[in-house]
């Protein structure tokens, strides 16, 4: 009974402050409407940065004359080495193939193979790779690095564009961190400040029901469930305008860019229920914090 009660009176406010419910609304809207644009932008931005950052790798170039057992020991090191997610063999034979389909005009002009058996290894932890590297050729008492094993020739990082990648990748997800925080609270302050004029405009009704004897969570439950109606329906304004923009704009570009068709990005099945979770919840909790100074009477 107490739940139909506080329906009716939730129902009856909306319709006696219309324009106060109105801002409310329209500020839910907006808030989503951004909400539901700024998620798969972050997650698609993330998800290339994190593709990015899974393309570093650790090239051990072997030397010449390095034989199959030679092969199976330098494998068996780099298994061991500490950080080291996977190791990939590929052969001189490939590596030739793989080039000359790249530039077959130019390997068309060797008489022999110059490209050396490697191994690329791949990090557990992308930030590892120059620690791995330091332990696979660690640096020389005059200077230089010396590998670990005779046949291997070289180790190379690619030092300069590993620290840039890394550096710019880090720094991406360090400000989709920060903007999605700021988003968050602002889009609770909003609310909830907007639900505040709402209820400005009703205080002396609260302030009787408190001094006739109503308790906080009586004179409370309406507001939430206002909240949570007002909520509800712009949440859903902002889902059918997002999904009006899919369909008419994101789908048709998507074969055309990478970064829209993320495969990163939540489907817009999980948005839509992210989004009226988080629209309900902040309409909810805004409603019910910004009605404690109301009930101090």
């Amino acid at each position: 009974m107490r739940l139909g009660f506080s329906t009716r009176e939730a129902t009856r406010a909306l319709r006696r402050n219309a324009a106060p419910s109105f801002a409310a609304l329209a500020t839910i809207l907006l808030t989503m409407l951004v909400i539901g644009v700024f998620i798969p932008i972050v997650q698609a931005t993330t998800g290339a940065a994190n593709d990015v950052r899974k393309r570093v790798l650790v090239d051990v170039y072997l030397t010449r004359d390095a034989k199959q057992s030679d092969v199976a020991r330098v494998r068996a090191q780099l298994l061991e080495t500490s950080n080291v997610k996977r190791v990939e063999f590929v052969s001189k034979q490939e590596a030739y193939q793989q080039q000359r389909q790249k530039d077959p005009e130019a390997f068309a002009l060797l008489g022999a193979n110059p490209l050396p058996d490697t191994f690329r290894v791949t990090p557990e932890n992308p930030d590892d790779v120059l620690k791995i590297a330091s332990a696979l050729a660690p640096e020389a008492a005059g200077g230089g690095t010396t590998p670990i094993d005779r046949s291997i020739d070289e180790v190379r990082t690619r030092r300069d564009d590993t620290t840039k990648i890394l550096q710019v990748t880090r720094f991406v997800k360090l400000m989709a961190g920060t903007l999605a925080a700021l988003l968050i609270a602002a889009s609770v302050f909003l609310i909830a400040n907007t639900i505040r004029l709402s209820l400005y405009a009703r205080r002396r009704e609260v302030e009787v029901m408190k001094l006739v004897g109503a308790t906080d969570w009586f004179i409370r439950w309406p507001f939430v469930i206002e909240g949570i109606i007002v909520g509800a329906l712009g949440t859903l304004l902002a889902i059918l305008l997002l999904a009006v923009g899919k369909i008419a704009i994101i789908d048709p570009l998507a074969s055309d860019f990478s970064l829209i068709s993320a495969p990163e990005t939540m489907s817009f099945g999980v948005l839509i229920a992210v989004m009226m979770v988080a629209g309900i919840a902040i309409s909810a909790v805004g409603s019910g914090l910004s009605l404690r100074r109301f009930l101090r009477v």
